[in-house]
């Protein structure tokens, strides 16, 4: 029995006591929609689940899938879209577009996403050729002593893949409080990785900004002493990617003099212009030691 809804369709005619389709070759099984576009059976189905591609009739008795033939240039549009890892949702979001803005927004928010990956991905490989084949120089580690220093500082647990966006919101905020409480900075912007951070792929981090002590400052900034350390100090210069190279070359450095010590390492970002360019500057790693390395 044909379903009415079919029926009422303009496609469809009636002859007689028994209904015949004058177009049943305009629908598609599920099986020869498969082999038009590369997607399995299996993905048809989830697809449909999923409200990202319905197919044009589903009998009421069999449950068997039915497709119309110019389903068939959609369908290879979604597989193209997951091709390029965009998520089910947002191709859902691409296929039912109310308008072309929303669809084009979508669509360039992915090719944006796609265009940084390719970038970090261009980076890495870069990173490896140069891992593979650059020379190994002695690092140019320095030894120093940093005393107790005033500032302005935010500490938290932060997880390790939300460290750059906690990073960079913590020392606008800190930036914001100095201006705000008319402090008057004394040096560069730092911070404390605990060793927790490293180990367990999260922990507590402190962003600080030095300033001359006695500023009293609000919300979640707080006044805060660097403690003082003796410090094996390595400049990173490169990419962010490269960043472990230099954590790996100091490393290195102190576990053979056996001068490590207990307590978090410290960076410092030394801008490379005026300001408080957050992404212009060049990262100094400092490691505990125990004491004094000539």
């Amino acid at each position: 029995m044909l379903d009415p809804a079919i029926l009422a369709d303009g496609r469809w005619t009636v002859t007689g006591e028994h209904a015949t389709v004058s177009a049943m070759s305009t629908l598609l099984s599920i099986g020869d929609f498969s082999r038009m576009t590369y997607l399995s059976v299996k993905t048809l189905r989830h697809y449909h689940e999923v409200g990202v591609l319905e197919p044009a009739r589903v009998d009421p008795d069999t449950g068997y899938r039915y497709y119309r033939p110019d389903q068939v240039t959609a369908a290879q549009i979604v597989r193209r879209f997951r091709d390029l890892g965009m998520p089910l949702d947002e191709v859902r979001a691409v296929v039912h577009a109310g308008d072309p803005g929303t669809r084009d927004r979508t669509i360039t928010a992915h090719l944006d996403r796609m265009e940084r990956r390719l970038d970090e991905t261009r980076t890495a490989v870069a990173s490896l050729r140069a891992l593979l084949t650059e020379s190994r120089a002695a690092p140019d580690v320095r030894y120093r002593h940093e005393p107790v220093t005033a500032s302005l500082a935010i500490t938290a647990e932060v997880a390790g893949e939300d460290v750059v966006a906690w990073w960079l919101a913590a020392f606008q905020e800190v930036h914001r409080t100095a201006v705000l409480t008319g402090s008057t900075r004394t040096g560069p912007d730092g911070a404390l990785f605990s060793g927790g951070f490293f180990e367990d792929g999260g922990g507590e981090i402190t962003a600080f900004v030095p300033v001359t002590p006695g500023t009293a400052p609000g919300g979640r900034v707080r006044a805060f002493d660097v403690p003082a350390a003796h410090l094996a100090v390595l400049r990173h210069r490169g990419p962010f990617g490269d960043l472990d190279r230099t954590y790996g070359a100091l490393g290195t450095w102190v576990a053979e003099r056996g001068a490590g010590a207990d307590g978090p390492i410290r960076e410092r970002y030394l801008p490379l212009g005026r300001g408080d360019d957050l992404f212009h500057h060049e990262t100094e790693v400092g490691w505990p030691l125990a004491g004094p390395v000539r």
